[in-house]
């Protein structure tokens, strides 16, 4: 395939990007979309000129590194996938292709199509964790009944690798469905009681200081999640709140 690659180009946060165009040639359809991008740099290296700077590490749908906006969605178009999993059968020879970096206010361009997703970390250090009694009077966690249903459910949020495509595709840029699937996974289980109504206030708090926006119920995190989270997480986060700030 011959394609045409329009790629937001920027220096650094400070230095005002725009796209950039790009030809690349001979592409084969069974090429995942960041092989495709490495054939891109190969050439751009190959004339002196400086390489694109994107996010990769596991290349296998797991860590989440690879966030690209691509013609307009988060992960470009296919579901259920990471960036690194979209392959080049996706798109026709021909084709024009828009590669941007997700967009949000907490989500500074470090650059190129690098952003900074480091207040995913702060929210998850503000609660997403237990606090383990190792006194030597410890219950081992395997000895406590877990119904299955809610096992299930803390498994299906725990799968969140905190990308950000549901910040990305957001209209109002929220981190509701990643906060909510990290309040979820403890939420559901006896070990994360302990600490529920703390780390709810505390998440959500920081979440609020990084400048993320607010829910409206459209859905498209949902849609555009790789993994499938369920919006049924922010309506248990919510819950988990207003519970909590009600024991205040």
């Amino acid at each position: 395939m011959n394609l045409t690659l329009k790629i937001w180009r920027q220096k650094d946060s400070k230095t005002k990007g725009q796209m950039v165009e790009y030809k690349v040639s001979d592409i084969s359809e069974h090429m995942s979309f960041l092989e495709m991008m490495d054939v891109l740099n190969e050439q751009l290296i190959s004339s002196g000129d400086e390489p694109v700077a994107f996010d990769h590490d596991c290349r296998e749908g797991i860590c989440g590194m690879c966030s690209m906006f691509i013609n307009g969605e988060a992960h470009g178009p296919d579901r259920g996938i990471t960036t690194c999993q979209l392959h080049m059968r996706m798109f026709k020879d021909g084709d024009t292709i828009t590669i941007e970096p997700f967009r949000a206010k907490a989500f500074p361009v470090i650059k190129d199509l690098v952003v900074d997703r480091s207040s995913f970390e702060r929210i998850q250090q503000a609660g997403g964790y237990i606090s383990v009694n190792t006194s030597g009077n410890t219950q081992d966690a395997n000895a406590i009944p877990i119904a299955k249903e809610a096992a299930d459910k803390a498994m299906d949020a725990a799968t969140c690798i905190g990308c950000g495509a549901c910040v990305a595709t957001c209209k109002n840029s929220s981190a509701m469905l990643f906060v909510g699937a990290k309040v979820s996974q403890y939420a559901l289980l006896p070990q994360g009681r302990v600490e529920a109504a703390e780390r709810v206030l505390n998440m959500v708090e920081q979440m609020d200081k990084e400048g993320f926006g607010n829910c409206t119920n459209t859905g498209a995190c949902e849609i555009e999640c790789p993994k499938g989270i369920s919006l049924e997480n922010i309506a248990r986060m919510n819950r988990e709140y207003l519970s909590a700030s009600l024991k205040g």
